[in-house]
């Protein structure tokens, strides 16, 4: 278990996020999928900038991160319904937010949802755990954007577990 709680924290450094939905017991399978390949491209676009300073020229994500960011935001439209519901499911009961989020226009949820995800891990990766992170990306790239998204949901649930 403590092995699957490193990498799901290496993999994409936004283990809060997911294991908040994991954690979730409103939160289904598909839906913690869908919010993790929905987030994904934010998510490596964020790492990509926070460890921008640390990587060297040759690391996997300055020469490929906003090529697979790019490659796994093919699947956020398709992502999105379910991201969305497990996004408002996880934002019930606080202070409100879940029917202020409910009544935003999509356009506007998945903006913000955008802006938020990528903002929180550009603040949040240790810049000491970049080297370990860029190698597990460049470990999963390979994989289709689905696979990606079904195996980081899948190893935070077992670390929440």
């Amino acid at each position: 278990m403590r092995i699957a709680a490193i990498v799901a924290a290496s993999a994409f450094a936004f283990l809060p996020v997911l294991a908040k939905a994991a954690e979730a017991p409103c939160i289904t399978p598909v839906q913690a999928a869908s919010l993790a390949g929905y987030a994904l491209p934010s998510v490596i676009s964020g790492t990509t900038k926070r460890c921008s300073t640390t990587l060297s020229e040759k690391s996997f994500l300055k020469a490929n991160g906003t090529a697979l960011a790019q490659r796994y935001a093919s699947r956020k439209t398709e992502n999105w319904p379910a991201a969305k519901a497990a996004f408002l499911a996880m934002s019930k009961g606080k202070e409100g937010a879940d029917k202020v989020f409910s009544q935003l226009p999509d356009s506007s949820l998945r903006e913000m949802v955008d802006v938020v995800l990528e903002g929180m891990i550009v603040q949040e990766i240790p810049v000491g755990e970049c080297g370990k992170i860029d190698n597990v990306v460049r470990l999963l790239a390979p994989l289709p954007p689905e696979n990606t998204a079904e195996l980081v949901a899948l190893m935070i649930g077992m670390a929440t577990a």
